[in-house]
């Protein structure tokens, strides 16, 4: 990942492609693979609350919302140190909380699958369609049927659900 690797990660949702959110390269090489417009930006996974602090401008308003639905299946659109919007999530899935500990930086993060089309859950189809592009695939088997994170918008006073 370090230099540019994309892997594809099960969470708690999903199966999703995942890039170190500092490393440009491999994150437009998701854009590729996805085939995704880049007007869409990706979600990121951070390790805990200071880790969310160091990008995101949080008011105490917003950690009240977050000791509800973090860790879990809630992304928070919020407003990025400097300008613009950043949507952050802390997910509840161990494996991937011990490689955010491990790796100690956050992890820019979209589901599987290609833009417009259906999350792929199935090991042998996600296999079948990016590991020959030089994507490394962690095999956690089948996936359920589960919906992506849901979204909600914490920039205006008040709080909107977007997905």
């Amino acid at each position: 990942m370090e230099e540019g690797g994309v892997v594809i990660f099960p969470t708690d949702t999903v199966y999703g492609f995942l890039a170190l959110l500092e490393n440009r390269k491999a994150i437009s090489k998701i854009y590729k693979i996805k085939n995704r417009p880049r007007t869409k930006p990706l979600a990121v996974f951070v390790k805990d609350l200071k880790m969310a602090k160091s990008l995101a401008e949080i008011l105490p308003s917003h950690e009240k919302v977050f000791k509800k639905y973090w860790p879990g299946k809630y992304t928070f659109i919020l407003n990025k140190k400097g300008r613009g919007t950043i949507a952050l999530r802390i997910p509840k899935y161990k494996p991937l909380n011990d490689l955010l500990k491990k790796i100690n930086k956050p992890l820019a993060q979209t589901s599987v699958n290609i833009s417009g089309k259906p999350e792929l859950n199935k090991i042998k189809d996600i296999k079948e369609k990016f590991e020959k592009g030089g994507v490394l695939v962690f095999d956690a088997g089948n996936l359920p049927k589960r919906m992506p994170s849901a979204i909600i918008d914490l920039t205006k006073h008040e709080i909107t659900k977007i997905r």
